[in-house]
């Protein structure tokens, strides 16, 4: 130090891992354009097939629209050139033996229509079809594997290599004559003056452990072995979304931007897009219409988010969730139904590494006392809401926000205690709040009372409405945002049971009765978990004009759904002719808006075609999993034009659990090797995972349990 420099061997080190770290940021940035190659290289004729597609659809007259009519087409289609592919597909030589079409002509067709390809390559959407599974689609969904099976931290990662290797870059030649003497002797003052700044800077970029360590593990993740086809096709089946997200973005298909931020205010967006999104604690992939709603919930600290069902509002809250989390935050509630409060505490769990505590039912006070200690997310219900004292929470989320509309109830009154303690308040609502003007007014008085709604805002149209709105409240509908189109949405609505299930579901067990336990939710419709929640799902598809099938395996099932549900038809049954079936199906489909058909799923799931649902609704998990999966290919085919969401009721600690436990582990391999295969195809009971033994075994289990002392 006698000159004024670090000893020669700590300058060695700051270089040794200044170099490594750099390395490894390289190698990984590397990786991920191979990886970004193969998957354009697998997109390619795909994308190229749906655009000559989407071209053999064109006539050529609208080439007349490109030139502005100028363009005479009558000798074209004269002499069989109907379509855009057609004309792309001639040459000039054939062209030029058109009748009427000379060098000049031809060239002004020519580039018409090159126009409309190069507009239609632009604008196509490539949907990966899992039934067909043909070799370009699985080249496909193996290169975007590898992409999304690195996890949803990796363009953060990509993004601090990048960074790495710029700077470490810079400052690596810059402290080049810091390694020597000789080196240091022979520089002039400047660079020595330049040296010394630069490897202050190497020194606490070595220092630093955190951004290393996340592009190894990226790096480490990304290098890992192509996972073979089916693995690849599984994973896809059980995260679409992510592969779809991606794919969105690599090729720039994603939705437009003023529907993807729900037509705000431009100054309200340009706030919103400029908030930081830390995904550290995040464990799914955000689509960019998810990113833009989690960031609206932060920008704008006191919201509701209004998104159509099945577009995940609950993932975007999650995402807000754990962003401040990593900004030092530790205790956060949820209010929401009781009849969402399993799926919450799951979601919580599966989509980040936040704790979710059950502040419901019996152990409410122990799991209160450890969200204190320890922080997380509590998770209640609102009616529940009022039994605990106020306090102060870095969010509160309140689930179904629309069964608060009424202020002078107690738990509106509730919600509101809460929500002036809390730091951020987010409201979520499939319902649309434009029809409800008188209630959205109320719940956006929770939130931002200084903000003012009349009721020509909304006869003005949902753009116009949400533009107004747009501090308070944001909405996206899936037509607006899902550009893949039909897209077959899953989601599993764990319920518990009521007192009068369980008592109904106890019974059935000590009797050893599995089709009794099965439909024990059912029992006492009056007070069923299950039927309350398929009335919320079926009464949110009737607020977006939305047909509902409702599939059941038991007729008298079906029975207490038709008392429970207004305008349900059916049902279809084993024991209603074929063409009476058929007039069922016919009248549901010409319905005007919304209905409800009521369907035995081993009758409705075989020979229907359903496409005029959007909502499928299954009332319990099926012993024969092809059941259900051709149950919900009666709605989701081709025909169908909107996204279908998918609801399968199960009860937890039950029959639903423990048939689910016992078929999951053979399931993916039956989906990879068995369902596509013609002999599953003509007959599923041939490879199917059902037999009398698990009847027997859940039998015997479940006994065992209810038996056991707690």
């Amino acid at each position: 130090m006698a000159d004024g420099w670090p000893p020669a061997g700590e300058i060695k080190a700051i270089f040794d891992t200044t170099g490594r770290t750099r390395a490894i940021a390289r190698g990984l940035l590397e990786d991920h354009d191979r990886a970004l190659a193969e998957v354009h290289s697998a997109l390619a004729p795909l994308r190229e097939e749906k655009a000559r597609g989407e071209l053999a659809g064109i006539p050529v007259t609208r080439l007349k629209d490109v030139t502005e009519g100028r363009l005479r087409l009558g000798g074209l289609e004269d002499a069989g050139y109907t379509t855009v592919l057609d004309v792309l597909e001639a040459g000039p030589y054939d062209l030029q033996q058109v009748p009427g079409v000379g060098v000049q002509t031809e060239r002004q067709i020519t580039a018409a229509a090159r126009q409309v390809a190069a507009a239609v390559a632009e604008s196509v959407a490539v949907r990966i079809d899992a039934d067909a599974r043909d070799a370009r689609g699985t080249a496909l969904v193996t290169a975007l594997h590898r992409l999304v099976a690195a996890g949803p931290g990796l363009p953060g990662a990509v993004e601090t290599a990048r960074a790495l290797d710029r700077d470490l870059g810079t400052a690596l030649t810059d402290a080049a004559p810091a390694r020597g003497r000789l080196r240091r002797l022979f520089a002039g003052a400047g660079r020595r003056d330049l040296a010394r700044v630069a490897l202050a800077g190497l020194a606490e970029a070595a220092a630093d452990r955190d951004a290393p360590r996340l592009v190894a593990d990226a790096a480490l993740d990304l290098a890992r072995r192509p996972a073979d086809a089916a693995a690849a096709w599984i994973d896809f089946e059980l995260q679409s979304p992510a592969y779809y997200a991606l794919l969105a973005e690599l090729t720039g298909a994603a939705p437009d931007r003023a529907r993807a931020e729900g037509f705000l205010p431009h100054e309200i967006a340009a706030r919103v897009n400029a908030q930081p999104l830390d995904a550290a604690h995040r464990r799914v992939t955000l689509r960019g219409y998810q990113e833009f709603g989690a960031r609206f919930a932060l920008a704008q600290r006191r919201v509701i988010l209004g998104d159509e069902m099945g577009l995940g509002k609950t993932v975007q809250a999650i995402a807000a969730l754990a962003h401040l989390r990593a900004e030092g935050a530790g205790h956060f509630l949820v209010a929401c139904p009781a009849s969402v409060l399993i799926n919450w505490t799951r979601e919580i769990a599966r989509h980040s590494d936040l704790k979710p505590y059950k502040a419901h039912g019996p152990g409410r006070a122990e799991a209160l006392a450890a969200w204190r200690k320890a922080g997380g997310v509590a998770v209640t219900t609102i009616d529940g809401l009022h039994a605990l004292s106020a306090e102060s929470v870095a969010m509160l989320v309140v689930d179904e926000a629309h069964y608060v509309k009424n202020p002078v109830t107690r738990r509106a009154k509730a919600v509101a205690s809460w929500a002036d303690k809390a730091e951020r308040v987010l409201f979520l609502t499939g319902t649309p709040m434009e029809n409800h003007v008188a209630e959205f007014r109320s719940l956006v008085t929770m939130l931002q009372p200084e903000l003012r709604l009349d009721a020509e805002d909304a006869v003005a149209g949902a753009q116009a409405f949400r533009r107004a709105v747009g501090p308070a409240y944001l909405r996206r509908n899936q037509e607006d945002v899902l550009t893949e189109l039909p897209e077959l949405l899953h989601t599993d609505e764990w319920e518990e049971f009521s007192a009068a299930d369980l008592a109904a579901y106890s019974t059935a067990v000590q009797a050893g009765n599995f089709m009794a336990m099965r439909r024990a939710a059912y029992a006492e419709p009056a007070r069923s978990a299950k039927l309350e929640r398929l009335k919320e799902i079926v009464a949110e598809a009737a607020e977006g004009g939305r047909k509902v099938v409702v599939f059941s395996y038991f007729k008298d099932v079906l029975a207490r759904v038709g008392e429970a549900v207004p305008r349900a038809t059916g049902p279809i049954a084993g024991d209603v002719a074929a063409a009476k079936r058929q007039e069922l199906v016919d009248a549901f489909t010409a319905a005007d808006g919304h209905a409800v058909l009521l369907a035995q799923i081993q009758a409705g799931g075989i020979g229907l075609n359903l496409q005029a649902a959007s909502v499928v609704v299954l009332c319990e998990p099926q012993v024969k999993p092809a059941l259900e999966s051709q149950a919900v290919a009666r709605a989701h085919r081709m025909g169908q034009v909107r996204t279908v969401r998918v609801h399968r009721l199960l009860a937890a600690d039950s029959v639903d659990e423990r048939m689910l436990a016992l078929l999951a582990g053979k399931e993916a391999v039956f989906d990879a090797y068995a369902r596509r295969s013609d002999v599953a195809d003509a007959a599923p009971e041939a490879v199917d995972l059902s037999d009398a033994d698990l009847a027997r075994r859940i039998v015997s289990d479940e006994q065992r349990r209810l038996a056991a002392p707690p």
